[in-house]
């Protein structure tokens, strides 16, 4: 997914200078957190290299996700999929909120996609609840789900606003196509505010990635909530927002931040702490150190990346096509 904060492209990066830092080699046990875990990229390129893994994000969607990426294992039977790809179109919340042919005005997929998503979430639950499919196939063919039909929305990027007009790769007919299974421990998957989680987990390394700007993910993606919880909420404004008061992070607020930042080093129990973070973020990099450099070790390491993009450059006022990421390093004194 093209995803605000993917660390994909820096994968690299961290899992080198990580390495370095702490000695730990691949298919050695040792228990990795991913706390803001997004699409899972960081925790499951761990899971594959052998680590016990805990993810967590506030997001349902991205915890749907990680459930598959951490907590599955191979095999899986994907015998469902066919089944799935063929079901007939129905007109539920996707298409009767999403979709500019129910008269919603809103025009995230096309009729057709928008319909087929409906039948194949709606089938899925049907299977779930009554038992005609466990754990592991549910979350795989709903991850599976949730990052098809995102290839297929008809927006610049992200959810909060879309095209008027469908755009070529929104124009495809849908096809559910299956997530990678990860070869690796089965770790565990948690959707809850992360300094709650910070006091009933412990481990080796822990990986912290937050939102580094006043963009709340829970409006950036709320319509890929929406399919992953499946809940017919109320919706509101031009864009169909949902209710997203849970979901607000505090670590989107440049006055709350600093506090939430700090209670969760403070309450960190693990040997080794690795925050990314960029040089345009809410916290200075010397508001940074000083917090960190209370509980250990402090060290600081850069990559230079191209920033994400959710619009053309003309329509952009900064003229920076790359950025700096630091890679805050602190190990702890326990």
């Amino acid at each position: 997914m093209n995803y605000i904060g993917s660390k994909f492209s820096l994968l690299d990066f961290l899992k080198t200078t990580i390495d370095e830092i702490t000695g730990y080699k691949a298919n050695t046990e040792y228990v990795f957190a991913d706390l803001f875990a997004g699409t899972g990229v960081v925790g499951a390129a761990y899971k594959s290299s052998g680590c016990k893994v805990i993810a967590n994000d506030i997001q349902y969607y991205s915890y749907i996700l990680n459930k598959h990426y951490i907590e599955n294992i191979p095999p899986i039977d994907i015998s469902l999929l066919e089944y799935l790809n063929g079901l007939p179109e129905i007109e539920g919340f996707i298409f009767n909120n999403y979709c500019e042919g129910s008269g919603s005005g809103r025009n995230y997929f096309t009729d057709t996609n928008g319909k087929k998503c409906d039948a194949i979430r709606t089938e899925l639950e049907n299977l779930y609840q009554n038992n005609k499919i466990n754990d592991a196939v549910y979350y795989y063919f709903l991850a599976s789900l949730i990052n098809s039909i995102d290839k297929y929305a008809n927006t610049a990027s992200v959810y909060g606003a879309f095209l008027k007009h469908i755009k070529k790769s929104a124009q495809k007919e849908f096809c559910l196509e299956l997530l990678p299974v990860i070869d690796g421990p089965a770790g565990k998957v948690y959707n809850e505010d992360v300094n709650n989680l910070i006091r009933n987990i412990s481990g080796d390394i822990l990986y912290l990635d937050p939102p580094y700007n006043t963009r709340q993910y829970c409006t950036n993606y709320h319509v890929l909530e929406t399919i992953a919880r499946y809940d017919n909420p109320l919706l509101s404004g031009k864009t169909g927002l949902r209710d997203y008061k849970d979901q607000k992070s505090a670590f989107c607020s440049k006055k709350t931040v600093t506090k939430v930042f700090e209670d969760l080093i403070a309450n960190a129990r693990f040997k080794y702490i690795f925050l990314s973070y960029n040089n345009e973020g809410l916290m200075s990099l010397d508001t940074i150190k000083e917090i960190m450099s209370k509980y250990g070790v402090y060290n600081c390491y850069t990559q230079d990346y191209r920033r994400f993009k959710a619009d053309k450059n003309t329509n952009r006022n900064i003229s920076a096509v790359s950025t700096k990421e630091y890679l805050h390093c602190l190990i702890k004194e326990l």
